[in-house]
């Protein structure tokens, strides 16, 4: 009897073993308490995740400097760990390896994508403000080049601190408009020394981080890169770029490359299950006529590369997720969102017990007095479409706190909620007063 391609395990470059093709894919918790450290709500998380059945959860952006978060919530790893830091991290990673699941996790730095709640200067390759209207991020100041090198030395201390506080992996972000994707990026990268100008020099700082994690870590320790398939920006990181990257990536020595794209600028990774995102380079016909919206991008990744592929944003159904595996289009489907909902869903996939898990998306935005889901995005209220990103950090609050997830809210409320609680988090953070380059 022919096993299913959802349940079949993956043996890793490293040797590592994944248990089976559906992870949960990385999302921000927020839920660090007011010194950016792991808590009792990530080990209630966790746990309810896992028990849910998925085998790879990929925790969200933990932080390598505190002075550039991504939002007030975000655990942070910077410089030395005390006792108690490492012991709350380890009851992190053992509530997930209790219930049978790997758990990785996802080193970051916001970049300019830092917001002024958070950061008043934050960083980039080059300083180049965000194109995002209201006054949400401040303008960024470039880097200087031993700041660089600071940068790649954070990843590395993170990364043997994750490895040795339990976790079973790494996942290094370069995607998403976060500060390596910004890197490789010419439209955000405007410099002319090794670290810009050609895709050889804007990967620099992405390659010399890998080389370092692996060297820390070892060559059994998973290690995963999140890499864009294009910024879909004009003059941004394009998919022929991608590609070559991926190769070096394979070169030095990644076990799994998840494959997405966009950035706050132009979010399509959360494109909404079909409600477009408005960006400037035409989205593919190919692309939309998929569910997962990725996936042509990743099939000619595969072509250059033996790389293990993920892919993570539009997955909602077994047959699409089957499909994907059968014709290794990818190796590893990531889900997200749905398990705000129903931590359990990728279980239930695997099982057949689900054809396919719900648009959350489309039925918040079907409620009475919200906009038809085929309205353009431009016609359609940007308090709605935030507000459907806050009902899915809401309900990681609620498993977080124990309880059960939320199926119906008011999206303008809910959003004005979400914006009150980070606000006050970002009023309460006591942030340690580091000056200067790496203190490790």
């Amino acid at each position: 009897m022919l096993t299913d391609p959802l349940k079949q395990s993956l043996v890793l470059p490293c040797g590592a073993k994944l248990k089976h093709r559906i992870a949960k894919a990385a999302m921000t918790e927020g839920i660090a308490d007011t010194l950016n450290r792991a808590n009792d709500r990530h080990v209630r998380l966790y746990r309810r995740w896992a028990e849910g059945g998925t085998r790879l959860l990929i925790t969200g952006n933990v932080m390598v400097d505190w002075r550039y978060l991504e939002r007030p919530g975000n655990v942070v790893i910077d410089g030395p760990q005390s006792d108690e830091q490492l012991a709350r991290l380890r009851a992190w990673s053992s509530a997930a390896r209790e219930a049978g699941a790997d758990v990785w996790m996802q080193l970051s730095h916001a970049g300019r994508q830092s917001p002024k709640i958070v950061s008043r200067e934050p960083v980039a390759p080059s300083a180049v403000p965000m194109g995002i209207p209201g006054d949400i991020f401040a303008a960024p100041r470039a880097l200087h080049a031993e700041e660089i090198e600071d940068v790649i030395t954070r990843f590395i201390h993170a990364a043997k601190v994750a490895k040795q506080t339990g976790f079973t992996g790494v996942q290094i972000h370069a995607a998403h408009g976060y500060l390596l994707s910004e890197f490789l990026s010419p439209r955000v990268n405007q410099r002319t020394d090794e670290w810009g100008g050609s895709l050889q020099n804007r990967a620099r700082l992405l390659m010399r981080t890998i080389e370092g994690v692996r060297a820390a870590v070892g060559g059994s320790f998973p290690v995963s890169v999140k890499l864009n398939s294009s910024d879909f920006q004009k003059g941004g990181f394009a998919p022929d770029e991608a590609i070559r990257v991926a190769a070096w990536l394979e070169q030095a020595g990644v076990d799994l490359l998840e494959i997405s794209g966009g950035s706050y600028e132009q979010p399509v990774m959360a494109d909404m299950d079909g409600i477009e995102a408005r960006y400037e380079e035409t989205k593919r016909q190919s692309t939309r006529d998929r569910e997962a919206y990725f996936l042509s991008y990743a099939q000619e990744i595969r072509a250059a590369t033996t790389l293990p592929l993920m892919v993570t944003g539009g997955f909602r159904s077994r047959r699409a997720m089957v499909d994907a595996i059968d014709t290794r289009a990818c190796d590893v489907c990531g889900m997200a969102r749905p398990l705000c909902v129903d931590p359990g869903a990728p279980a239930k996939l695997m099982n057949g017990d689900l054809d396919s898990v719900p648009s959350w998306e489309k039925r918040l935005l079907l409620e009475p007095g919200s906009p038809d889901p085929d309205t353009p995005i431009e016609h359609i209220n940007a308090i709605n479409l935030l507000g459907v990103a806050a009902f899915f950090y809401q309900n990681i609050f609620r498993l977080a706190d124990g309880k059960e997830p939320a199926e119906k809210v008011d999206l303008s409320s809910t959003y004005l909620k979400h914006q009150s609680d980070e606000a006050r988090l970002a009023r309460s953070l006591q942030r340690p007063r580091i000056q200067g380059l790496s203190h490790f």
